[in-house]
């Protein structure tokens, strides 16, 4: 609070003093000391008269109107009366013999209330001079007392009583009270019940302790309050609100109670609001604030929150302590008297008086102050002293104004500071007043008069103008000042622009009704109005023909508009009232057109006036002179974008935020949170904006960044067009704004995309109304699309209307489309001779089937039928021809017909009419075999197609149709055969029982039997003795045991197939006891002759023991060579080699032996036939040597030695040989036409010798002669070559791919230049198949076999 004057007088000094606010308006203070006058101030404490008394001042008061302040003084019987008006006193003889003790006059009335110390009384009508004396209203002295706003009159007095009175003097009611009344007041006590209207209750402090509550319309039941002691006693107290009282008590609390009947007695607030003392209370309605004084401070508090403190005030030179305060009505000043006799007056509210220019303001910071800042541009403020308290305020660039009635203060601003002008007197009280750079506008009685601030020497005509012009009667309202334009409004609705320059007439825009105010934009080329129907409107005045917009959500309760002074928001304006503000933003170029759309609204701070708008944040100016910042909350989004990390914000509020930065064509700041947001629905709600307000390239990035490839596509096809009316229809287009696209593309230079679009969206009617208007020539063509839409929705009888107009008889193919749907309209219509003759004539199959459907659906069998054969689907026809039974039509269909659902209703039809030939034939055709066999067997005997048949399609009911057939004839297998085809397995067993043919049924149900069938046949032939029969299924289903005691008891056959079944069963039982029970058999054990060892064999391998199955190989193989079936014993001992090869289990060394030797056999026969005898000697020594082996070919083995090594020149081995035969033993088996010549050599020896060739051992490397197969050097047995018998070489390896056993490279080449098959294991062999290895390791492991 800012303290405008202390009044301070000597005659004062040291006594408390009286004063008086003037009422209502509070320009002036009337001020009594303890001397004998009363002093009267103004509001800026300037004395403006004194009123001298013959003594001391009783009592003073002002009227209700503040026009008179009524004084009385202790030593006269006169009333002293001064007019403030007229600045006059006059006195009043009141009549009154005794001293007057207390004045007041009346709230709603002329009357004035005078009591005296003798306890008379006297009314004084103010208005016709009617004095009302009233003797004994009290016994002793009237010291307090109150009006009511019903002319009732409350006094308490001296005698301890409360009398209340009407304006005549009558008492009404009257109630004795325990003490001392003092300060009654009128108010309205809060009850439950609806109460008289008017203030019904009388309160009053008795003997300062107590508050006494007396209910004028219940005056037996009076109500008194007590408080707290240590609250000290009741200094004043002041009723507010809804019938709250405030009381301040003398050691400084500050107590809020309620009156409400529930709430009575109870504290609502309770403050110690002073240490020692309080003194005065007092209550602002108008500001709704409560102030307390006591100590040497003042406290307010806001009445709407009691336990926040407004403001405190100390006063620190007043030692002696405070008295009393007092508010003026308007709140605006504050009064505080003290105990020493001073008077200090604050300015606690200040007319609410600012404006504004651009980016800078001018506001009333005090009574006689005006500040001018521009926080903007940072300039300092500049405080302005004025002359007088003014009315308005108007700022310019360069000037602010001040003014009071008919009067303007002009100041300069400069850089030097603050220079006084002039001072302006007009013809009429100043309602406004607007400035620019050079000129001022002064509003008053309907005028508006324009005139230079500066220039006094410029011509009288430029110095002065005077709107509107003499001829003109308009009676103008608001006007508005640009640096440019002049604007002003008239109460009949007229809106003018005037240019400065030359002060002539710009435009002039007529509103139906009277305009209210006006708001232009900084440049002048937007003005805001309201009318006097208070909606608000929004025009371009320096624009050709642009008509107003209407702002949408205006309330009726807004006072005015500010513009956006951002120079980014042109467009962007504010309108307000007393609680809200709301935002608005114009957009010139939208798809829309201009448009107006609304924003949101911003909640306003109490008492606060906007005064300027700069990028969403309101500069307000308060009650208390200064000014306050409000942010929008339609510009939130600022807080993200502008420092990002200061705040967090959920989805929704970025959500919210998003739409607003669009809503106010804020895209950059879209674009950041967009990116925040993440989603595409942030992106899309972007991208549909910018398409409103065609910002084209802009709306690319933006679709790009949301993934909507086909939007781009299309955004980027209309980018170059530079017909707007024709980009603003795509853009609708896009957003399925259809009517308002198709509005846009006819003001285009394009009309025919509307027709287009309506095509392309298949709104046919809108298409045939545009092409009538803009392409005649496209009629038929919408008109048919048009019939197709119908006939799909089942519009028959319009489709058919749209089909005959849409025939344009010079389009082939269009005029066949619409022909086609005449005949089908015309059939749905019930026209079918017409539709099928069409139908018939016209060149499609497929309108043919449509219509043979329609027909067909419509029970027209016959027409359908016929539409399908002309348009050759012979199915449907002949499908339709059996539904009217035209069998005749059908027969000769059916060689074009494929579905074996008409051949086998017409095969049907004909077993009926029994041509039951033609019946099975349809039946084939069908494939529907089990009716084909039936005719064959039923009808026509011909079981041989039937068996046929069956065997083919496995048809399960076609046989057991056979079967039956074979039963009728007696035939019992084929009837079983046919019974197991067609599953009956349990009749075909009983069956084959009953007749004897189980073994047929054993043959023919196979691999297709269950496992009770099986039983089931064991069992059987079990019964019958058929040992080999009840094993073998016995073994089938699993019963081995059963099956090897079957097996065993089978005697012996040359096939011996129940042994190999034996071996097979223990083999798969997998069971000791069975393996040990065969083996005995075989061994001869169980009845004394032991079987061929190969089956032996066979078990083994079967059990998987092959080394027992190797043992009995080299026993089987050996029996073979003794046999002298040396290439089976061969084969025996290679397949189990490779066998326990692949089992990786070592080789037994015997039988490696024994395959190496009769290897060497074999190969002798192969060098002899290549020719190469030395190879074939060399192997016939090796076979020589082991000749044991060889029992029954001793003698024929040492022959071919003999001879073979005599022609190989190794006569001494010959010679050896043939020595050998000469024994007694062999000597008479010797053939004879080779026994002279092997005599002759025993006869005559020839010992010499070709020496064998020698070649290193592929292990170690020795030396050594190339049939020797064990090393002398590393002792290995090592690899033979199966093509030569030689040991292998490293540096010529290869192997059989099929055996893998090893080869001499270089020998197995030439062997097969002849042969063909592996000399090893007889597979087929090729060069090519054969491979050098380099390295041969993997080979030279060290003997596998056993020894």
């Amino acid at each position: 609070m800012k303290r405008v004057f202390t009044l301070t007088d000597r005659a004062w000094l040291g006594s408390c003093l009286q004063y008086k606010w003037q009422k209502t308006l509070g320009n002036y203070i009337a001020v009594a000391g303890s001397d004998s006058s009363v002093k009267i101030f103004d509001r800026h404490g300037q004395r403006k008269n004194e009123l001298n008394l013959p003594g001391r001042c009783v009592g003073m008061d002002w009227d209700k109107d503040g026009d008179i302040l009524a004084v009385i003084s202790d030593k006269s019987s006169s009333v002293y009366l001064w007019d403030a008006n007229v600045n006059k006193t006059s006195q009043i003889d009141s009549g009154m013999r005794d001293q007057m003790s207390f004045i007041l006059w009346s709230k709603a009335g002329p009357l004035l209330a005078v009591g005296t110390n003798k306890g008379n009384l006297l009314i004084y009508n103010q208005q016709t001079s009617r004095k009302i004396p009233v003797l004994g209203k009290h016994t002793k002295r009237i010291t307090c007392g109150c009006w009511s706003s019903q002319n009732l009159l409350a006094l308490g007095s001296e005698d301890c009583s409360v009398t209340i009175s009407n304006q005549e003097g009558d008492t009404v009611r009257q109630t004795s009270v325990r003490s001392d009344p003092a300060d009654v007041q009128f108010s309205v006590m809060k009850t439950d019940e609806r109460s008289s209207p008017g203030e019904s209750t009388v309160s009053v402090a008795v003997g300062k302790k107590t508050l006494f509550l007396f209910n004028l319309n219940d005056p037996d039941n009076p109500i008194e309050l007590a408080f707290q002691q240590r609250y000290g006693h009741i200094i004043s107290y002041r009723w507010y609100g809804d019938g709250y009282i405030l009381i301040g008590f003398s050691q400084g609390y500050f107590v809020v109670i309620s009156t409400h009947i529930r709430e009575i007695g109870q504290e609502l607030f309770q403050a110690h609001n002073h240490k020692d003392s309080l003194t005065s209370v007092a209550i602002s309605s108008a500001l709704n604030k409560a102030a307390s004084c006591g100590d040497n401070s003042i406290k307010i508090h806001d009445l709407s929150e009691l336990k926040e403190m407004d403001a405190i005030v100390n006063l620190e030179d007043e030692t002696q302590g405070l008295d009393q305060l007092s508010w003026t009505d308007d709140g605006q000043l504050l009064a505080v008297s003290t105990q020493r006799g001073s008077l200090h007056v604050f300015l606690t509210r200040l007319p609410v008086l600012g404006h504004s220019c651009g980016t800078r303001l001018a506001y009333l910071t005090s009574l006689l102050e005006v500040t001018v800042s521009n926080r903007v541009e940072g300039e300092a403020p500049v405080a302005v002293t004025v002359e007088v308290e003014p009315n308005f305020i108007a700022v310019g660039p360069y000037h602010v104004a001040v003014g009071m009635n008919n009067r303007a203060w002009f100041y300069a601003l400069g850089d030097s500071g603050v220079e006084r002008l002039k001072d302006v007197e007009y013809l009429g009280t100043i309602a406004t007043m607007c400035l620019n750079s050079e000129y001022a506008a002064a509003l008053f009685e309907g005028k508006v008069q324009l005139h230079m601030m500066e220039g006094e020497g410029q011509q009288e005509q430029r110095q002065t103008r005077l709107f509107p012009d003499g001829d003109r009667k308009e009676h103008i309202v608001s006007h508005a000042l640009t640096n440019d334009f002049l604007f002003y409004g008239t109460d009949s609705g007229v809106i003018v622009c005037v240019l400065v320059e030359d002060w002539q007439m710009l435009t002039e825009y007529r509103h139906p009704v009277g305009i209210k105010k006006v708001f232009p934009d900084p440049n002048g080329t937007r003005l805001a109005f309201i009318d006097d129907k208070s909606d608000g409107f929004l025009l371009s005045p320096v624009a050709v023909n642009d008509s107003h917009v209407e702002i949408p959500s205006f309330s009726p309760t807004i006072t005015g508009v500010l513009w956006e002074t951002w120079p980014s928001d042109k467009g962007v304006f504010v309108s307000f009232d007393d609680d809200k503000v709301y935002t608005y933003a114009m957009h010139k170029n939208t798809i829309y057109g201009p448009r107006v759309v609304f924003v949101g609204s911003t909640k306003l701070p109490f008492s606060h006036k906007p005064l300027l708008l700069y990028n969403g944040e309101l500069t307000c100016q308060t009650q208390s002179g200064k000014t306050s910042s409000v942010a929008l909350s339609t510009h939130t989004f600022l807080t993200h974008t502008h420092s990002p990390g200061a705040h967090t914000h959920t989805p929704e509020e970025l959500g919210k935020q998003l739409t607003q930065a669009l809503m106010l064509k804020r895209f950059p700041e879209a674009w950041e949170l967009c990116k925040v947001l993440g989603g595409p629905a942030g992106w899309a709600e972007m991208g549909r904006s910018c398409l409103i307000h065609m910002e084209v390239e802009l709306a690319v990035r933006v679709f790009r960044m949301s993934g909507n490839v086909g939007m781009v596509m299309s955004l980027q096809g209309i980018k170059g067009i530079e017909d707007r009316s024709l980009l603003a229809g795509h853009l609708a287009m896009f957003l399925n704004d259809y009517n308002l696209a198709q509005d846009l593309y006819l003001e285009s230079s394009c009309p025919n995309t509307a027709l287009e679009m309506r095509r392309d969206l298949q709104h046919w009617n809108s298409a045939l109304m545009l092409a009538k208007r803009l392409a005649e020539d496209q009629i038929p063509f919408i008109s048919k699309e048009y019939a197709v839409q119908l006939e799909f929705i089942g519009d028959y009888v319009n489709a058919l209307s749209h089909y005959e107009k849409g025939m344009t008889h010079n389009n082939k193919e269009h005029d066949e489309a619409c022909q086609g749907g005449v005949a089908r309209m015309s059939i749905r219509m019930g026209d079918i001779r017409r539709g099928a003759a069409q139908a018939i004539s016209h060149p499609s199959r497929g309108l043919k089937k449509d219509c043979g459907v329609i027909l067909e659906n419509m029970k027209q069998f016959s027409e359908a039928a016929q539409l399908y054969e002309k348009g050759q689907y012979y199915d449907k026809a002949a499908s339709v021809y059996i539904r009217c039974k035209n069998w005749s039509k059908v027969g000769e269909l059916l060689p074009q017909v494929s579905s074996p659902k008409i051949h086998l209703q017409y095969a049907k039809a004909k077993e009926v009419d029994g041509k039951f030939k033609e019946a099975a034939q349809a039946y084939e055709s069908a494939r529907d075999w089990d009716n084909v066999i039936r005719v064959l067997l039923d009808h026509l005997n011909n079981p041989e197609d039937a068996v046929r048949i069956v065997r083919e399609t496995q048809s399960i009911d076609g046989a057991k149709m056979v079967a039956r057939f074979f039963l009728r004839l007696s035939d019992y297998s084929s009837a079983i055969q046919f019974l197991v085809l067609s599953h009956c397995n349990d009749e075909a067993f009983q069956l084959a029982q009953q007749h004897g043919q189980m073994d047929s049924y054993a043959d023919i149900i196979s691999s297709e039997a269950t496992q009770e069938d099986y039983q089931s046949m064991a069992l059987y032939f079990q019964g019958e003795n058929k040992h080999l029969q009840a094993g073998r299924f016995f073994h089938k289903c699993g019963q081995y045991s059963k099956a090897l005691k079957h097996f065993l008891k089978c005697p012996n056959t040359d096939d011996n197939l129940a042994i190999e079944m034996a071996i097979e069963t223990v083999g798969q039982a997998k069971d000791e006891s069975l393996t040990n029970q065969l083996i005995d058999y075989l061994m001869g054990e169980s009845d004394g002759m032991p079987k061929d060892a190969k089956y032996l064999f066979r078990l083994y391998m079967g059990l998987l023991q092959y080394r027992e199955a190797a043992c009995t190989a080299i026993i089987i193989a050996r029996e073979e060579q003794s046999a002298g079936n040396y290439r089976t014993a061969h084969d025996v001992l290679f397949s189990m080699y490779t066998e326990l090869q692949t089992q990786k289990i070592r080789i037994p060394a015997e039988m490696n032996t024994n395959l190496m030797i009769l290897h060497s056999y074999i190969l002798v026969k192969i060098h002899v036939k290549r020719g190469e005898h030395l190879k074939a000697a060399r192997m016939l020594i090796r076979v020589s040597n082991n000749i044991s082996k060889f029992p029954s070919h001793i003698v024929p083995i040492l022959t071919s030695a003999v001879i073979e090594c005599h022609r190989a020149g190794l006569r001494n081995s010959s010679f050896s040989f043939a020595a050998m035969l000469m024994r007694p033993e062999y000597r008479h088996k010797i053939d004879p036409k080779y026994r002279k010549k092997i005599e002759a050599m025993v006869r005559r020896p020839d010992t010499s010798e070709i020496e064998e060739e020698t070649t290193p051992c592929p292990y170690c490397g020795f030396t050594l002669p190339q049939c020797e197969l064990i090393c002398p050097g590393c002792k290995n047995n090592l690899p033979y070559c199966i093509a030569t018998g030689h040991h292998m070489l490293k540096e010529d390896w290869s192997v059989c791919p099929h055996c893998e056993f090893p080869a001499l490279y270089s020998q197995l080449i030439l062997l097969l230049e002849t042969e063909s098959v592996c000399p090893m294991c007889s597979e087929t062999l090729s060069v090519n198949q054969v491979e050098k290895m380099d390295d041969c390791s993997s080979f030279l492991q060290p003997d596998q076999s056993e020894h």
